[in-house]
């Protein structure tokens, strides 16, 4: 599995403001200069996340974007939801069926059932954990779930 940069981005700016100290908005050059990337990429990742609801945006002079619900409401499902496509999704096999227009392996599929299990994986860990559960622990996921238990 991979992780998109804009995956990688928007969970570092999610955790940014999250662990937001003063909760005063955080301008995108602000968060730009922090995290290493364009204000251009910058603006665009958060209006993917103001889209989504992540986040809300003030205009003004102390404006700029904080978290628009509690970090504790805000689970990982949420923002990997907004920035990426699942594991596996209902069109699946539909996008892997080589030259053909249905997949040769139709109702007898091994490999579309490793993707089922190996999605509903993550996404028990996604919806367990939340964006105040890792600015707690500093990242660890192992304080936050058992992992042999999911």
């Amino acid at each position: 599995m991979k992780v998109s940069a804009l995956e990688e981005y928007g969970l570092r700016f999610m955790l940014l403001l999250a662990g937001n100290q003063d909760k005063k908005p955080l301008t995108i050059p602000e968060i730009s200069v922090r995290e290493g990337v364009s204000v251009p990429y910058a603006g665009k990742l958060l209006m993917i996340l103001k889209k989504a609801e992540l986040v809300q945006a003030s205009r003004g002079r102390n404006g700029g974007y904080v978290l628009s619900k509690e970090s504790s409401e805000i689970y990982l499902k949420d923002i990997f939801g907004a920035l990426g496509e699942p594991v596996y999704s209902a069109d699946h096999c539909e996008k892997y069926s080589g030259d053909n227009d249905v997949c040769v392996h139709t109702g007898k599929c091994l490999v579309s059932n490793i993707w089922k299990t190996f999605d509903n994986f993550i996404d028990t860990v996604l919806t367990k954990v939340t964006l105040f559960d890792l600015v707690k622990s500093k990242g660890n996921l192992n304080s936050i779930i058992d992992v042999q238990k999911v």
